[in-house]
C-alpha cells in the first residue's frame, strides 16, 4: 500500500560529533588491541609530554598517539625512520574525524620479536619451577679455584681478572673460553657449563659477558643455557651485560650480579677485610692464651703448695721437728727427774750419813771384826792373841789382842 503523498518520511539526523563518537566506539569495540609494525615518521613531542607520530609502510600510513603515562615506560628513544613495533588500540580522533592508533607499548621492531620470545621462555621456565629460590645454591665462602665461562678476549674477562687479583690474588682462576655472541654461542656456553660441572676443577662458576643490545645478549636467553645452569653441580653466578640488562641466565643462576665486575666481587672475599679480621682474631687468640697461661700458672702454684703440704718430705720434716720437740721435752723431763732424784738422793745421803757407821768412823771410831769375821761388839767376843781387823774412816788395819780389860 502506498504512503499518502502528504506524509513526510521520518529522518534520524546525526551531528558530526555523534557520528565521530559512534564511529570511535565501533572501532574500539570491533578491533582488539593488536601488534603492528612499521616505520615511524613525523614524530612530535609537545610540552604535554604526549607523543604524536605516523606509522607507515610502503603502501599506507596511520596517525598514532602515545600518551605520557604510556611513553614514560619506553626504553628506546623514538626518531624518524625508526622501524618500530607497537601494541595499540584502534580509535578515532573525534575532533578531526581522523582514524588513529592509541599506542600502549613501543619498541624497535627487531628487539620486539626477541622481547616476546624472552617473555614467553621466561614464563614457561618459571612455570616449570626452574627459577625457584629453593633451588639456589649458596656460594662458597672461600673457593679454592674460580671458573669463568666467557670470551677469552672480551672486556669482561679483563675486568673479572683485575677484580679477583685485587681482592684475593691467592685464588687461582680457570677460564672456559666460549663465544658469547652469534650462531652457536649458546651451545658453546652450555657445553662449557657441562664440562666445568663434570670436571669440578672449581668451586664456583662465573658466567659473564659485557653489555650490548638484547640481540647481542641473546645467547644468554636460550633455553639450553638456562637448563645447563640449573643442571650444573657447581653454584653459578651470572654477570651478563649492564645493571639494567636481565637475561634468562640471570633468573636460572644461583646468584645474579649486575655486571661482570660485580660477579667477581661476589665470589671472593675482600683480602683487606680478611687481614683485618685475621689480625683481630690473632689478638683475641693471644689474649685468650695469656688468660689461659695466667690461670694455668695460678693452678700450678696452688698445686705446688698443695704438693708441698702433702709431700712425704714435708711430712718427714714435720715428724722430725716433732721428734726434736719430743726429744727436747724428754731431755727437759729427764733433767727435771734427775734433778728431783738428785735432790732426793742428796737428802737420803744426808740422812744416811747421819746414821752411817762411816760418819761414826769419821769421828774417830773404828769397826772391829774378830777372827770369825763378826763385828766385835763386846770385849768378851775376843781373847788375847786373837787377830782382829779394825776399819777406820781412812782405811783398816790388823791387830792382835794382847789384853782384855772388862768394864
Amino acid at each position: 500500500m502506498q504512503r499518502p503523498p502528504d506524509a513526510a518520511p521520518t529522518r534520524e539526523v546525526y551531528t558530526v560529533s555523534r557520528l565521530n563518537r559512534e564511529a570511535r566506539l565501533l572501532l574500539e569495540a570491533g578491533l582488539p588491541a593488536l601488534w603492528i609494525e612499521g616505520e615511524l615518521s613525523n614524530f612530535a613531542r609537545p610540552s604535554s609530554g604526549h607523543w604524536y607520530f605516523t606509522l607507515k609502510d610502503a603502501d599506507a600510513q596511520v596517525r598514532c598517539a602515545m600518551f605520557r603515562n604510556a611513553n614514560n615506560r619506553v626504553r628506546a628513544t623514538p626518531r624518524d625512520g625508526m622501524h618500530v613495533l607497537l601494541r595499540a588500540r584502534v580509535s578515532l580522533y573525534e575532533a578531526r574525524g581522523e582514524y588513529q592508533l592509541i599506542a600502549e607499548h613501543l619498541e624497535e621492531a627487531g628487539e620486539g620479536a626477541l622481547r616476546r620470545r624472552f617473555e614467553e621462555l621466561k614464563a614457561r621456565l618459571a612455570a616449570e619451577g626452574l627459577f625457584d629460590a629453593a633451588l639456589k645454591r649458596p656460594l662458597p665462602r672461600l673457593p679454592r679455584r674460580i671458573g669463568v665461562v666467557t670470551s677469552p678476549t672480551g672486556a669482561a674477562i679483563r675486568d673479572i681478572l683485575h677484580v679477583l687479583a685485587r681482592r684475593f690474588p691467592a685464588i687461582p682462576v680457570l677460564i672456559y673460553p666460549v663465544a658469547v655472541q652469534g650462531a652457536g654461542a649458546a651451545a658453546e656456553i652450555a657445553a662449557a657449563l657441562r664440562l666445568a660441572s663434570a670436571r669440578r676443577d672449581a668451586d664456583v662458576l662465573i658466567l659473564a659477558r659485557g653489555g650490548g643490545s638484547l640481540e647481542d645478549l641473546w645467547s644468554f636467553n636460550e633455553e639450553v643455557v638456562a637448563r645447563a645452569i640449573r643442571a650444573a653441580s657447581l653454584p653459578v653466578v651470572s654477570g651478563v651485560g649492564h645493571e639494567v640488562d636481565f637475561t634468562i641466565a640471570d633468573f636460572a643462576a644461583d646468584v645474579r650480579a649486575p655486571t661482570p665486575t660485580a660477579a667477581a666481587e661476589l665470589v671472593v672475599p675482600d683480602r683487606a677485610e680478611w687481614l683485618r679480621a685475621l689480625g683481630a682474631g690473632r689478638e683475641r687468640l693471644a689474649r685468650a692464651f695469656r688468660r689461659l697461661g695466667a690461670r694455668a700458672r695460678e693452678r700450678l702454684a696452688w698445686l705446688m703448695r698443695r704438693l708441698e703440704l702433702t709431700h712425704p718430705r714435708t711430712r718427714l720434716l714435720a715428724r722430725a721437728q716433732r721428734l726434736d720437740e719430743l726429744e727436747a721435752r724428754l731431755g727437759r723431763a729427764l733433767r727435771r727427774e734427775l734433778a728431783t732424784a738428785a735432790a732426793r738422793l742428796a737428802a737420803a745421803a744426808r740422812t744416811l750419813n747421819a746414821v752411817s757407821p762411816l760418819a761414826t768412823l769419821e769421828r774417830g771410831y773404828a769397826i772391829v771384826t774378830g777372827p770369825d769375821g763378826r763385828v766385835v761388839r763386846a770385849a768378851s767376843d775376843v781373847a788375847p792373841g786373837d787377830e782382829v781387823l779394825a776399819r777406820t774412816a781412812g782405811g783398816a788395819f790388823a791387830a792382835t789382842v794382847t789384853r782384855i780389860d772388862r768394864a
